[in-house]
């Protein structure tokens, strides 16, 4: 018989619960890959980020920002021209997304087959 859960497991003093929601959220991995390389304006993040809304790139980015994932810089200029850029912080996910990546790949096939699978017993 297994274990019953501890009721205090996800203490609110953990640490664990200041951990950002979005790093699993897909459009915040997409901006970590984007930027990758170096500081991108918003509009050449929209290029290969065609699918999501300028609403929800900016508060993703926003959020990404306050959790010290990226950097904002906007320069005085005319049009005015803003930044974003990776922080320390914020390339130390690229180990993780690294990581998933490889899991992915790795796991892809027996994926799609339980996803399959689910599907023809559960077509709801």
């Amino acid at each position: 018989m297994t274990a019953s859960l501890n009721p205090d497991m996800f203490d609110a003093a953990c640490p664990t619960t200041a951990m950002p929601f979005q790093i699993g959220d897909k459009w915040t991995v997409m901006v970590v890959l984007c930027l990758e390389d170096g500081p991108r304006r918003f509009n050449e993040l929209r290029v290969p980020l065609r699918r999501v809304t300028s609403k929800v790139l900016a508060e993703t980015l926003r959020s990404m920002e306050r959790d010290g994932l990226i950097n904002r810089f906007a320069y005085d200029e005319n049009p005015p021209r803003v930044e974003y850029q990776l922080t320390p912080l914020g390339r130390t996910l690229l180990t993780l997304v690294d990581a998933a990546r490889s899991w992915c790949s790795e796991n892809m096939d027996d994926l799609v087959a339980a996803r399959a699978a689910f599907t023809a017993r559960d077509p709801a």
